[in-house]
């Protein structure tokens, strides 16, 4: 028996125009890891609903064909019959959390299939320690960061050991390690218990390396499914915006062919000498070791800043310290890129740098209007139609024209990402513009885009400051990275400098070359591996 199976499966969504989802045909086995990637609103979303059940018992719209998730028949078997077999996680884990607490979330599943207390205990231990959140147990849901939050809803899809899993992009609030982490424990369910995994997801450098096969969507049609490789032959004839960073690497390199992960990836640059040797550093002489170290180091202060906060200070009423002293200071028309891992506390920065709430003690200055956009697109929305909420003009400007009767969240994710920055960005020019994880459910086309916009913005006088787990977008667009770290500022220097040479916040670019030249985009790793081979081919 199939763990999924569509066969011959067409939905589409209530008062839209075209299916969502045309005669699609895929089985996912059992113990198999696939990979549902293309670009924004090809189906991805709607495909993991209708394998949950939400498509179309809760959605309603039009429905053919068929689909079977563990031999039961979506046409009979609703959201509450599935779960028993598949663990969902979708984009908004906001939603999906019911109980006051963690411990009470993660027992939530297991308490529904009436196991005992204990057994109820083990499984909540377990899982919490699996996805390193056992800190989290006692603490309320509505006291969590988006990654905490994403962690604590992906644990209670798990928590229960379901046949199979249907995960929309679960990375996608998560720092580089707890996304890392994310991905091994995957794979450990896949390979040691058996459990199917269909991960729909964006970044596909994360997830390509452990995938089986891939299925990729365009227009809700099945238009490839391959191992990883020859996936990524075919995105680069077709789709170039699916392809991973180190796979445009090799192409700008003229290398062949397109390697599924960053191991591949080195193994072919020593195959072809490549690939230098790391240098090690320099022997330390004990007595630098109390010379003060170079991070933290701020950039020089503007003559007038767009936005800046002295000693800020936030505690919790539990007195934990969220941020602690914190100064920094954005001049006009810079770049900057906010990083950290989950609960470092850039969420609450932005949101005190934007007066949304107050610091326990310290000082916000700005010069002007500071728009934000927080992480869940659909605070912003609260119109019936996509052209209620923003003017026409505006709405084909961010490529949006052809969804303006629609309602606003029956769009796919990253088209809400993007409705939710116009209306952001609408009205005055703001002197800063905050952005908390704004990449969410965004193909690399749509962050193409949204790096020309806040260049764009940067060129006209604007600050632009995004809280981003994605390094590639922070390659691409900040002229500057700070990374917090427990409420504090540990570094702050150039973006090449902070990306490269490292592993969780690098690019993949820095991580297949080892950091060496600061190299940290495709086309600047592309040069330097051109350079050598052409020193190499020299008489």
């Amino acid at each position: 028996m199939s763990a999924l199976s569509f066969e011959r499966f067409s939905y589409t969504y209530p008062g839209a125009d075209q299916p969502a989802l045309r005669e699609l045909s895929i089985t996912v086995e059992p113990g198999e890891f696939v990979v549902c990637a293309g670009l924004s609103a090809s189906g991805k979303s709607t495909l993991l609903r209708a394998a949950s059940g939400l498509v179309p018992h809760f959605h309603g719209g039009e429905a053919s064909g068929r689909v079977l998730v563990g031999g039961l028949d979506t046409r009979d078997h609703g959201p509450g019959d599935l779960a028993q077999v598949a663990g969902t996680l979708l984009q908004d884990p906001e939603t999906q959390v019911v109980m006051a607490t963690v411990g009470a979330e993660l027992a939530f599943p297991l308490e529904n299939r009436g196991l005992s207390r204990s057994s109820v205990a083990r499984g909540v231990e377990e899982i919490a320690l699996t996805l390193s959140i056992a800190d989290l147990l006692e603490r309320p849901v509505d006291q969590l960061s988006g990654g905490e939050l994403q962690r604590v809803a992906l644990g209670a899809a798990l928590a229960a050991r379901p046949s199979l899993v249907l995960l929309d992009e679960p990375t996608s609030q998560l720092d580089p390690v707890a996304g890392d982490e994310l991905i091994w424990v995957l794979r450990r369910l896949n390979e040691e218990w058996g459990t199917a995994v269909l991960l729909a997801e964006h970044r596909l450098e994360r997830c390509l390396a452990h995938a089986d096969r891939v299925v990729l969507l365009s227009d809700g049609e099945l238009v490839c499914d391959a191992p990883p490789r020859e996936m990524l032959g075919w995105a680069a004839e077709h789709q170039p915006a699916l392809q991973t960073p180190a796979a445009r690497l090799f192409e700008r390199a003229g290398l062949r062919p397109p390697p599924s992960g960053v191991k591949a990836a080195r193994a072919t640059l020593q195959a072809h000498g490549l690939l230098e040797a790391a240098e090690l550093p320099e022997p330390v002489a004990p007595e630098r070791h109390r010379r003060r170290p170079r991070w933290p180091r701020r950039a020089e202060p503007a003559a007038r800043s767009a936005l800046s906060c002295r000693g800020l200070i936030v505690q919790l009423a539990g007195g934990r310290e969220v941020l602690s002293n914190l100064e920094l200071e954005l001049a006009p028309g810079e770049r900057t890129a906010l990083m950290g891992r989950n609960g470092a506390g850039k969420s609450t920065l932005l949101r005190i740098l934007a007066g949304l709430e107050q610091p326990t003690e310290g000082k916000v200055e700005s010069a002007g209007r500071v728009a934000l956009l927080l992480q869940n697109p659909g605070d912003y929305l609260i119109h019936e139609r996509v052209d209620q909420e923003v003017e026409a003009e505006v709405l084909a400007d961010f490529g949006l024209a052809g969804l303006a009767s629609s309602h606003p969240r029956d769009i796919s994710g990253g088209q809400r990402q993007r409705l939710a920055l116009a209306i952001v960005l609408g009205g005055e020019r703001p002197s800063a513009v905050l952005l908390d994880e704004p990449t969410r459910g965004m193909d690399r086309a749509a962050k193409a885009d949204l790096v020309s916009r806040l260049n764009a913005l940067s060129a006209e006088g604007t600050a632009v400051l995004v809280a981003t787990h994605d390094t590639e977008l922070a390659a691409a667009m900040a002229q500057r990275v700070v990374l917090l770290s427990g409420g504090r500022i540990v570094a702050d220097a150039p973006t090449a400098e902070v990306l490269s040479g490292g592993w969780h916040f690098a690019t993949e670019t820095a991580r297949v070359l080892g950091g060496q030249g600061q190299a940290i985009t495709p086309e600047e790793g592309g040069a330097l591996l051109r350079a050598r081979m052409t020193i190499e081919a020299a008489p």
